[in-house]
């Protein structure tokens, strides 16, 4: 997996691209120090993943994380950040970003976190799982029986909705965790939505 790694901070873009580089199944294919130079850099490398910083001179993360998904939707963008501020988490999912973590976590963490979000899941730091789920929820619920929604599939996008990856779900609701994407898939299809960024956005505003 390609990775370009987003930060103001030179020793942090040092550190992550040293640390990655011992990764089998991750090549770090270029850096850059705000989030312009990360647009730029997108269109000449084409990576896998982003992982991106918020707070950067000359463009932040969060509007580069939008002008990413709009051009080059193919690429994943995980936020790596010491903010866990609810504007910043709810642009940075609006926008489109797979992942959103913190900085106090573990390096294994932050590399178990890029494994999921290249395996087509999203990734919400448990703490900002929980601001999303406060931010995004609307005042009108939705009653899934009028959505069509089965009791497990309603299960299912919970726990999409609070950041579980397939293979965490499976094991809560005693799945597979190809039972659980066959859920996934029924869930886009049936709610007219195109990603799992975008049904964990529907969950929190509507149940």
């Amino acid at each position: 997996m390609r990775v370009l790694i987003v930060d103001d901070d030179a020793l942090m873009r040092d550190g992550l691209s040293t640390l990655l580089a011992l990764e089998e199944d991750f090549e770090v294919c270029g850096t850059a120090e705000n989030g312009q130079e990360a647009y730029h850099q997108c269109q000449v490398l084409r990576p896998d993943v982003v992982l991106m910083d918020i707070r950067m001179p000359v463009m932040d993360g969060v509007l580069s994380t939008k002008l990413i998904k709009q051009d080059f939707g193919q690429t994943k963008v995980v936020i790596l950040t010491t903010f866990k501020d609810e504007d910043y988490v709810r642009e940075a999912i609006n926008n489109g970003a797979e992942g959103y973590i913190l900085k106090s976590q573990s390096f294994a963490s932050i590399v178990e976190s890029l494994r999921v979000v290249c395996r087509g899941n999203t990734v919400y730091e448990r703490a900002v799982a929980h601001i999303l789920h406060s931010v995004l929820r609307g005042e009108r619920k939705r009653d899934p029986a009028a959505l069509g929604l089965s009791p497990r599939e309603v299960d299912v996008l919970r726990l999409v909705g609070e950041g579980f990856s397939n293979e965490e779900i499976g094991e809560k609701l005693y799945l597979s965790s190809g039972t659980v994407r066959n859920y996934v898939s029924v869930l886009l299809e049936k709610l007219t939505l195109r990603d799992r960024t975008q049904l964990a956005i529907f969950y929190n505003k509507h149940f």
